[in-house]
């Protein structure tokens, strides 16, 4: 008898050893905490990338995130956090991916892993019309010392950082959203606002007086942070993006907001 209930002890661990095993490799073969879900981190204060509208998440980044999770056949679920707390929310686990028009720096490649690249950008200047900062060169003249805004933890706050603020030629006044940086520069309370072209334009466009520099201050592309280490994911993160770039459905993406935007302007 002993003997008999060693034996069914034995198969039910082995049993259940099976089934942790097949649940495990279920999991791994997608990389997600649940294998089900892609949990994607946005800031949904970034249009046309992602905002809200009509109490539903929208943009260029929400689209291309339903569409990997449509290609590794996952249901995807969106969580709106600030900006500077992303990467924080995918090296802990609370999101799988974050796609928010993140680029790729150096110290960002220190706390997650990249994906490829699936849109390209530039960090524009937003002045008032009358501003005597007429192009990008006129933020680094000596003795002039501006005060630029920037959103959080954004690459336009890393890049002022280094190239102003450190160098002694102004001040960094950094803002929860790109939307409270316009609205500081539309009172008067800096000089101009380093952001994003696209969200550049949709500020502008909602705001009288303000004006978009010619000259860029930096080009850059987006890419989806992923969890460091987790190799799966990453790789079917790109295999997805791969596709979608092939079938040219990044592109009508990008293209549907871009477009619409320019006709309501």
């Amino acid at each position: 008898m002993k003997k008999y209930g060693l034996f069914l002890l034995l198969v039910t661990v082995v049993i259940g050893s099976i089934t942790a095993c097949e649940t495990k490799c279920k999991k791994n073969q997608i990389g997600t905490a649940n294998e089900d879900v892609l949990v994607v981190a946005i800031s949904a204060d970034f249009p046309p990338y992602e905002y809200v509208e009509n109490n539903e998440y929208k943009g260029i980044d929400v689209e291309i995130a339903k569409a990997i999770g449509d290609k590794m056949g996952v249901e995807v679920q969106i969580k709106d956090m600030k900006f500077d707390t992303i990467l924080g929310a995918v090296k802990s686990g609370e999101a799988d991916i974050g796609i928010s028009g993140i680029s790729i720096t150096e110290l960002r490649k220190k706390q997650v892993d990249f994906s490829q690249s699936y849109t390209t950008t530039v960090q524009t200047i937003v002045v008032k019309e009358d501003s005597v900062i007429r192009e990008a060169s006129d933020l680094f003249r000596f003795g002039k010392y501006r005060r630029v805004g920037v959103q959080t933890g954004t690459t336009g706050d890393l890049y002022c950082t280094d190239d102003i603020e450190l160098e002694g030629l102004g001040r960094v006044e950094r803002y929860n959203a790109g939307e409270d940086a316009i609205k500081a520069l539309v009172a008067g309370k800096i000089d101009c606002v380093v952001i994003d072209q696209e969200p550049a334009r949709e500020f502008v466009k909602r705001n009288q007086g303000l004006k978009i520099l010619e000259t860029a201050y930096a080009e850059e592309e987006y890419s989806v942070a992923i969890k460091k280490g987790n190799k799966r994911l990453t790789k079917n993160i790109n295999q997805a993006l791969e596709e979608l770039k092939n079938e040219g459905t990044i592109q009508k993406i990008v293209d549907k907001y871009i477009n619409e935007k320019k006709e309501e302007d």
